[in-house]
């Protein structure tokens, strides 16, 4: 098994390097990294419903959907991600705990009170410290996770945050949990180069013949072309989301203001603007003109400043009616 540790913090390019390595390749790895502030959220999920969206769009996080199920999770410089590319018997793939093993046997010995939790999840005291998911590919799996080392868990609630009556869908939701990071629980002062150099050690003795390589230059090349025309592409991240609704209400200058939305293949299909604050007249043109838009915000801003709407925009700015549409 070839193992891979890169200094590259893009979201984009190391979720797009899973897929690469899954599908592209006939050899088994495991990879190690750490990205920037992001989102991740699971192929199956509402994009929007996952997400604290103003937080994150004020905060400029990225929000990258990868191939795997399961649930929306946090990423930063304090949390280390894991990979395992392998490959198998069709039927006999899907594996959780035989994957989550070797994690839970490296936390155990660094003296940490570790246990599975659910199906895919290990916590240290009661605590998550780390989420996990599958994809299966013809006759390779990718099992991959997270190690919550010192990542900052005010960000991780606050991007996080949703109100769960705004969306409304059949897709995939996320469980929140109580997490800490493995940081707190430690008696040793250890910091992130430490553990992740642990781990890996650790990785390669279990697997006897495991071993470091680089990531090639064809590799960096090939990964890169797929993270620019697939993960990092709002058609991916967002527009792939399955049918929703939308639902939600404001007071604005004590007038009230009821949006409701229905969204397919990314795309408003219907929208009703209702309440005091806007004339029918007034709403109507806005309805009119967002109608068969994709549900994104440059598009929609974008529209709502080349149309006719000065007398909407006496009450409101386009910026501040925006929010109501996320």
């Amino acid at each position: 098994m070839f193992c891979i540790r890169h200094d590259i913090n893009d979201p984009y390019f190391n979720i797009a390097a899973e897929e690469y390595f899954l599908r592209d390749t006939d050899q088994e790895y495991f990879l190690l990294y750490i990205n920037e502030p992001s989102v991740i959220i699971g192929k199956h999920q509402n994009a929007y419903a996952e997400i604290n969206y103003e937080y994150v769009r004020k905060n400029k996080i990225k929000v990258v959907r990868r191939i795997s199920g399961g649930g929306a999770v946090w990423h930063d410089p304090g949390n280390l991600n894991f990979a395992f590319i392998k490959n198998g018997i069709a039927g006999e793939l899907v594996n959780f705990r035989r994957y989550m093993q070797p994690v839970l046997d490296f936390l155990k010995d660094l003296g940490l009170n570790a246990s599975f939790e659910g199906k895919n999840s290990i916590t240290v005291n009661g605590y998550k410290i780390s989420g996990n998911a599958e994809h299966v590919y013809k006759n390779r799996v990718l099992h991959h996770g997270t190690l919550l080392f010192n990542t900052n868990l005010n960000d991780l609630k606050e991007a996080l945050k949703v109100d769960p009556q705004k969306y409304t869908d059949r897709s995939v939701k996320s469980v929140r949990t109580s997490t800490t990071n493995i940081i707190e629980q430690l008696s040793l002062g250890v910091d992130m180069k430490k553990f992740s150099d642990s781990f890996l050690k650790h990785i390669i003795a279990g697997e006897g013949e495991g071993r470091i390589v680089d990531l090639g230059s064809t590799e960096r090349e090939r990964i890169q072309l797929l993270a620019d025309n697939k993960f990092s592409r709002w058609d991916w991240n967002f527009g792939y989301s399955p049918p929703y609704r939308l639902n939600n209400k404001a007071n604005i200058s004590g007038s009230e203001l009821n949006i409701f939305m229905q969204v397919e293949k990314a795309h408003i299909i219907k929208i009703i603007i209702s309440g005091i604050f806007f004339k029918p007249s007034m709403a109507g043109k806005i309805e009119s003109a967002l109608t068969g838009l994709k549900h994104e915000e440059g598009t929609m801003t974008g529209i709502l400043r080349q149309t006719e709407l000065n007398d909407v925009f006496e009450r409101i700015s386009p910026d501040e009616l925006m929010k109501l549409f996320f």
